[in-house]
């Protein structure tokens, strides 16, 4: 999330709550594609991580971005930690570890969100240059240990960073290390927000598959295809996972403000201040009953801040968060927004996807879970290999992207050559590793990056 909402107003009732998330309702001739990605920093010649702080940090990268593209500057505490262009046009934001991200405008269309990339890119590299910083084009940082990556000064992650040792053994790995591409999109109706959600949790292992790209931890080889997502797996069970009651009868926007209440907070933002509130209950402060802040009650800021620090595979907000691809290169980034698209904005795509995954039972999709990030496309769900229902998938969004008419087709191309070799980015990874990169890491901050 680029930068916290501050909206003031009071929330006086859980039907608020709901009330909120179903503003988010559009009319089809309004949906839209946002996407977002984060990608890892470093510095030419070296590969070592870059710090905040410095001539050449990311401090001074934010400055330069900010100068050239004369996009507004957001601030903790005196340090800048994002820039947001005029107009709701999106924004770059900073992961813990330094990812830089960038959370684009929604946009009609895939080939408008290849452009924003490019563009984004383009900006990004020149500012970068002079800096002697590169980003790398993987889903985890394959060199540095946790403790040899930078700490970003943005305040929610500290508080966030003290509490997820508590909750799992890996949440620090995914703050510090991880890098993603996610894909938002919109729903028209609370009905067809259930039939997206559950089609795309089913499938956002699939999603994981196609794009896995994270097989390297310290330096090595780490047994799987996707350590990113295997990461999520240990991250705060709480607020993360597969939402097995998205499919029980009766889901809908109430069902996950339940859930959503039932997570617990990280924090309460007052003014510039995070008080760290971590482990305790929405309920109470939506009651004026939080014992850290006693009388305070809940705001719609504190609502949608707290959305944003759900973590389940696929997060409901006003919109549909696709949560379950690595980063990749920029081919991969659009194959993304195309992806998810061709499968949601043409109804008999959406019918199609829901036909594909109607025999899927919770421990079938559970199991595929825990399976993909180790055995991706290898995998297999109720009994069918899992490169099978990826060829169709891909085949179902191709015939929804052509239905929409705008020519997107050619942006499936890459994971649909993947679907149909089963062979991922993450083994081509492996395969440099054991032949021409000679065991070593290293030469992947030259060949893997934008």
């Amino acid at each position: 999330m680029a930068r916290d909402v501050s909206d003031a107003t009071p929330i006086a009732s859980r039907d608020e709550l709901v009330g909120w998330i179903a503003e988010g309702e559009k009319p089809k001739a309004a949906w839209r594609i946002g996407t977002e990605h984060e990608k890892v920093p470093f510095y030419a010649g070296t590969a070592d991580p870059v710090p905040y702080e410095g001539e050449r940090g990311i401090g001074a990268l934010l400055g330069s971005l900010g100068a050239s593209t004369g996009w507004d500057a957001i601030t903790d505490r005196g340090h800048v930690i994002g820039l947001a262009a005029p107009d709701d046009g999106g924004a770059i934001s900073l992961e813990p570890g330094g990812q830089f991200e960038l959370s684009g405008a929604p946009v009609a269309t895939a080939q408008e969100t290849a452009d924003e990339l490019a563009a984004h890119l383009a900006a990004a590299k020149e500012a970068a240059e002079p800096l002697g910083i590169r980003f790398l084009t993987l889903g985890m940082s394959p060199l540095w240990t946790r403790a040899e990556t930078p700490v970003m000064p943005k305040s929610r992650y500290r508080i966030m960073a003290n509490y997820m040792p508590k909750v799992g053994s890996l949440g620090l790995d995914m703050m510090f290390r991880t890098a993603t591409v996610q894909a938002n999109l919109d729903f028209g109706s609370e009905a067809d927000m259930v039939q997206k959600l559950r089609v795309s949790i089913a499938l956002q292992p699939v999603a994981t598959a196609l794009f896995a790209n994270s097989p390297f931890t310290d330096g090595r080889p780490n047994g799987l295809k996707s350590m990113r997502s295997a990461i999520w797996l240990d991250t705060d069970g709480a607020r993360t996972g597969m939402l097995p009651f998205a499919f029980e009868p009766g889901m809908g926007y109430e069902r996950y403000v339940d859930y959503a209440l039932d997570v617990p907070l990280y924090f309460v933002k007052r003014g510039d201040t995070y008080h760290d509130v971590a482990g305790s209950s929405f309920r109470d402060l939506l009651d004026g009953r939080l014992d850290a802040l006693p009388g305070e009650r809940a705001t719609i800021s504190d609502w949608a801040n707290h959305l944003s620090t759900i973590f389940p595979e696929v997060r409901l907000k006003r919109f549909l968060e696709m949560r379950g691809a690595d980063n990749g290169p920029p081919e991969m980034i659009a194959a993304l927004a195309a992806f998810w698209a061709g499968l949601f904005y043409d109804q008999a795509a959406l019918d199609g996807a829901d036909a594909l995954i109607a025999g899927w039972s919770t421990e079938d999709r559970h199991a595929l879970r825990q399976d993909v990030p180790r055995l991706g496309l290898g995998a297999t769900i109720a009994g069918r290999p899992l490169r099978d229902v990826a060829v169709d998938a891909v085949a179902i969004a191709r015939a929804g992207l052509a239905a929409r008419g705008f020519g997107e087709e050619p942006f499936l191309d890459p994971i649909a050559a993947i679907a149909e070799s089963g062979r991922c980015l993450a083994d081509d990874l492996l395969a440099k590793f054991a032949g021409p990169w000679h065991g070593s890491v290293r030469p992947a901050f030259d060949d893997e990056v934008y």
